[in-house]
């Protein structure tokens, strides 16, 4: 009994740091480290802890039984919301995200910006050089300021938080491996340990070499903007820690190529690809994670409750990052709404995708033939570099 009071003290503890009530980090903690959280479990720790805002009752509460759940926002108290609740492991971010809190004009983000502007003066100079030499400034305030993002976030969510590198250096391997290590040296030198930091780079085959280096060095990655399978068996290969692919807008172009206006969630192009992606990791034993993220209504926006179609047929996936009015439909669903759709053997024994080791010049030439990753690539890359060069401006503005 005594072991069991000193347990229960420590997790008090443990779980109060990070603002969460006890039962909601033991959940939390479980859905990180073995990627569900049977029912029994959620019923048992209810009764242990005397709790009873945690259960099974919503399609939310049983999607987070069989995939780990990310907020897709940067809204310090939506996350902090959800991350009550014990549902939430991780946190996303993305160049608009930071943007966004730039220009905010909330002091708690007006803060995180002053902070990141008198640490890229320190250690530039000053930031008084001429503008066509004032980038050095400019990009260490930018990767300071989504750094000062990601380590509050981190305070809210018990998991990891993804980091964005420049997407400007999506070409650029060399460049891109340098950010990402300053990137990780600001956060280790605000006592955030890197284990717990995701660098998102997206999947160019430049930015996956690049995480296949820094992923020698420790530091976990996320490839972000994945449209392809061939990118997400370049990233797995290059042994990425996660993927992030988008079924949401592989769908919007297959509608925009003469597809169907609406599809069954589990025929959903989008669905398919994403299916086709986890089938191939669990098939030849990559430990690569997939992350399905940016969603779309399967059978169009005029069905009521098909904003949550892909979700729903992707339950069981390793994890998923939604963002919050989606993670609110989904807790006005009843939990009988969720079935497992993806299963780890099941999937992989449907795979047909040999393992086929890709190099530089057998991707070009596959990647030659893939209309919808080019398109959607570029399309994602110009939307980021938009919101980092709006970023960009807003500091010009605070610089003085």
């Amino acid at each position: 009994q005594q072991s069991d009071r000193d347990s229960r003290s420590q997790l008090d503890k443990t779980s109060m740091k990070y603002g969460y009530t006890p039962l909601a980090f033991a959940l939390a903690l479980l859905r990180r480290s073995y990627g569900f959280v049977p029912k029994m479990t959620v019923r048992m720790a209810s009764a242990r802890f005397h709790a009873t805002s945690v259960t099974t009752e919503t399609a939310l509460d049983e999607l987070a039984t069989m995939t780990t759940l990310s907020i897709d926002s940067a809204d310090l108290d939506v996350v902090a919301k959800f991350a009550e609740k014990g549902l939430i492991t991780d946190a996303t971010t993305n160049p608009l995200f930071v943007s966004q809190a730039g220009a905010s004009g909330d002091k708690r983000y007006e803060d995180m910006v002053f902070d990141a502007i008198m640490y890229a003066k320190e250690q530039r100079g000053g930031g008084d050089s001429p503008l066509p030499d004032f980038e050095p400034e400019l990009n260490t305030a930018m990767d300071k300021l989504a750094v000062n993002l990601g380590a509050k976030l981190l305070e809210i969510v018990p998991g990891k938080v993804s980091t964005e590198v420049d997407v400007r250096l999506s070409y650029d391997t060399k460049a891109t491996i340098e950010r990402a290590k300053g990137i990780i040296d600001m956060y280790q030198s605000m006592g955030v340990d890197k284990s717990r930091v995701l660098i998102k780079i997206a999947g160019t085959w430049e930015g996956i070499q690049a995480a296949k280096e820094l992923e020698k060095k420790g530091i976990k990655t996320n490839i972000t903007l994945v449209f392809s399978f061939l990118q997400a068996a370049a990233a797995a290969q290059a042994g990425c820690y996660l993927i992030s692919p988008f079924p949401g807008r592989i769908l919007d172009w297959h509608k925009a190529k003469g597809g169907k206006e609406s599809y069954h969630p589990t025929a959903d192009p989008g669905v398919l690809m994403v299916k086709r992606m986890y089938a191939y990791f669990r098939k030849y034993g990559y430990n690569t994670i997939c992350m399905p993220a940016s969603w779309r209504p399967s059978r169009g926006a005029s069905v009521q409750g098909s904003d949550v179609d892909e979700i729903l047929a992707l339950a069981g996936v390793d994890e998923m990052t939604i963002p919050p009015p989606l993670l609110e439909s989904l807790m006005s669903k009843g939990a009988s709404e969720i079935t497992r759709e993806c299963d780890a053997k099941a999937d992989a024994a449907t795979c047909c995708d040999p393992d086929f080791v890709l190099d530089a010049d057998k991707y070009k030439a596959y990647w030659e033939t893939d209309a919808c990753g080019q398109e959607k690539l570029k399309e994602g890359i110009d939307a980021f570099t938009k919101s980092t060069e709006e970023l960009r401006e807003v500091l010009i503005t605070k610089f003085g």
